[in-house]
């Protein structure tokens, strides 16, 4: 206020802030010096693929027209195959024989169940006692994975003579590598908490696997069990060609006197003892879930 009394007028103050401009600076992308490599590595491999594809073609004889070729054969085949032969004969035959090749695949998984189980403790390395025993029983898995069972029963069959029992032999041996393999996978990723809790508790290698590492890995053991069934189930339908019995073996003589009709009757037979046995495993996992 001035000294007359009377207010003078204020100038404004505003505040005006100072805008920095801030420049970013960009930095080039330095480039990448494994791209070369990598496009000129995916090249070789497409090549490799190629020539490996040639070599199997050339050594494997594959022809795609000769089913153009063929395909009078196949009509003529289907022909005589339809209608399938419904009679009372070869439906107890083809009956029979299916039970016969559920009974194969049944026996050559349940009777491995205690090999499979030995070699899976031995060779999973959280329960081996050493490497030199963990080494062999691998060794031994491997064996009887490797060796088709189609193999096994060629050789029981020369053993013991035409008939299922040599397919049993010949699943036992192969299903317990293949589910001796699985079962060690199995323990070898179990959590080690309990174990270690009873190995504190003064537990033996016996005591920690019976109340410790089986139960907790139990259903996934199951899993692969009731997985293996039906597949040995298909096994043994395979190994009834080579004379191990069940309704393999009749269809491999439908299909030698040239009974075609048969023959597809018993391969429906087949079709609905696989869906039989899919459907059962899967009412076992659902109870068991």
């Amino acid at each position: 206020m001035s000294a007359h009394g009377t207010q003078s007028p204020r100038t404004p103050v505003t505040d005006t802030p100072t805008r920095r401009r801030t420049s970013v600076r960009t930095l080039p992308v330095p480039p990448d010096s494994r791209a070369p490599w990598r496009a000129g590595s995916w090249t070789a491999i497409i090549a490799i693929l190629v020539i490996l594809h040639l070599f199997a073609f050339e050594a494997t004889d594959f022809r795609p027209d000769a089913l153009v070729t063929g395909a009078r054969g196949m009509a003529n085949f289907l022909a005589e195959a339809i209608p399938p032969d419904f009679s009372p004969k070869v439906i107890t035959a083809g009956i029979s024989g299916a039970l016969t090749t559920l009974w194969i695949g049944l026996l050559g998984t349940t009777i491995s169940i205690p090999f499979a189980l030995l070699l899976a403790v031995l060779g999973a390395r959280t329960t081996s006692p050493n490497t030199v025993v963990y080494q062999i029983a691998r060794a031994i898995l491997s064996f009887f994975r490797a060796v088709p069972d189609i193999v096994f029963a060629l050789i029981f069959v020369t053993a013991v003579g035409l008939g299922p029992f040599a397919g049993v032999l010949a699943l036992i041996c192969h299903n317990t590598g293949v589910m001796g393999k699985l079962w060690s996978e199995a323990m070898e990723d179990v959590d080690p908490g309990p174990e270690q809790a009873l190995r504190t508790a003064g537990a033996n290698r016996f005591q920690i696997v019976a109340n410790a590492t089986v139960p907790s890995v139990l259903p996934q053991l199951t899993g692969l069990l009731l997985y293996r069934f039906d597949v040995n189930v298909r096994s043994s339908l395979v190994l009834g060609l080579v004379g191990a019995g069940g309704i393999g073996l009749l269809i491999n003589k439908s299909i030698k006197t040239f009974q075609f009709d048969t023959m597809l009757t018993y391969l429906i037979i087949v079709l609905v003892l696989i869906i039989v046995v899919d459907l059962a495993s899967a009412w076992i996992r659902k109870k068991l879930a």
